[in-house]
């Protein structure tokens, strides 16, 4: 490999959210990785701030242009500038999103177990959350269409909150299932949010594809949140892209990111976007590869290992879904107790709701050797909590 991924990065000390954390723990949680970004969006921000002078920011012309290369070299997609509006984040834009697509009390329908700050967006916006579960066999998630045209049907749903590819399950949804999912909430008025922040993550030989190229129906009620801050480990310079092909869609969306003033960068968000777009494709390739023999090995350790744990099947993010039910029907507490006896720091699945109670999510992208501790101990606290009286 051309790049580096076994080097150890010290987080301590800079203000990092996710390495908070006293000494002794390993924090495996919050989705951002443990790799410096690609070197030519590193070289791309020190040019930036060696310039001096970081007064107020317009989006520049490569902010558009590398996304849209980046679309159509990558997914196949041909994005139209017009329909493109900048964000300061993609969690910004949905809940910014949420409150211009519904009214207060409107239902909105999450496949669930999924990302916690979707439910957050939601009940603070005054507005419901109406679970549609993901069928779970032990193995992998699917999607029951009978569940989610009953939740779509209801008369005060209005709006679909998508995760594509799925966090934390790591599905990737296929082109038909999309379509199907964008025919069903057009015919019901429903629009639908597709936050595909995790799409350049997929394993390699995985295909996404983008929520609104699925169909013509998704075309004309969805709404796209994208994002080089996954996969290139920059969501600290707060850039996101919304976009709607559907303009009446995309006017409510622009004018309720400018009222929310969500849509001005600051100094290095466009310019690291660009980069990473125009300059990072080989990075990410090998990237990729590597978070993909991180969850192999992760996987075999654990089910070779660890007695009563299994990962869920997933093909896309870093994210590991570990399935504790053969240990404890509690894996919030069995979390908490990792962190008390072992010092390792995951994700307690209750947050994720849906069947999440069983699960804890462990965050696969940082170097082997670390990964390889937080495998060890796993197993440790997986054996001392079977020992407790």
């Amino acid at each position: 490999m051309k790049y580096d991924f076994d080097k150890i990065t010290d987080r301590r000390g800079t203000c990092s959210l996710k390495w908070d954390v006293v000494h002794g723990e390993l924090p495996l949680w919050v989705a951002d990785m443990d790799f410096p970004t690609a070197p030519c969006v590193i070289s791309a921000v020190e040019r930036r701030a060696a310039h001096g002078v970081f007064g107020y920011n317009v989006v520049p012309d490569e902010w558009y242009s590398s996304i849209a290369g980046w679309w159509k070299a990558r997914h196949g997609v041909n994005l139209r500038r017009e329909a493109l509006c900048f964000c300061t984040g993609a969690v910004p834009a949905v809940s910014c999103l949420v409150r211009r697509f519904t009214n207060h009390g409107d239902r909105v329908v999450v496949m669930t177990p999924a990302y916690d700050i979707f439910f957050h967006s939601i009940e603070n916006a005054g507005r419901t959350v109406a679970e549609c579960p993901l069928s779970y066999d032990g193995k992998t998630y699917s999607l029951d269409f009978g569940i989610l045209d009953r939740e779509l049907s209801h008369p005060l749903a209005t709006l679909l909150v998508l995760c594509n590819p799925h966090n934390p399950t790591g599905n990737v949804w296929t082109k038909e299932e999309l379509a199907r999912i964008g025919e069903m909430c057009f015919e019901r008025g429903v629009t639908v949010i597709s936050d595909e922040v995790h799409c350049d993550l997929t394993d390699p030989g995985a295909v996404y594809v983008p929520f609104v190229s699925a169909g013509e129906a998704c075309g004309k009620t969805g709404v796209s949140v994208l994002s080089a801050g996954k996969a290139f480990n920059i969501a600290g310079l707060q850039s996101a892209a919304v976009y709607a092909p559907d303009e009446r869609l995309r006017n409510i969306a622009v004018r309720g990111l400018n009222s929310d003033e969500l849509a001005e960068p600051n100094t290095f968000a466009a310019i690291a976007t660009a980069a990473a777009f125009s300059e990072g494709r080989e990075w990410l390739d090998e990237l990729r590869a590597y978070l993909a023999e991180n969850k192999r090995f992760a996987r075999g350790y654990i089910e070779k290992k660890i007695r009563g744990m299994t990962v869920a099947g997933s093909r896309a993010t870093y994210l590991m879904w570990i399935d504790v039910g053969g240990i404890t029907d509690d894996g919030d507490a069995f979390a908490a107790f990792l962190r008390e006896k072992t010092g390792l720091y995951l994700c307690g699945g209750g947050q994720y709701r849906g069947n999440g109670k069983r699960f804890v999510r462990l965050n696969a992208a940082c170097p082997r050797s670390v990964l390889s501790d937080a495998l060890r101990r796993l197993e440790e606290g997986a054996r001392l909590f079977g020992e407790r009286k």
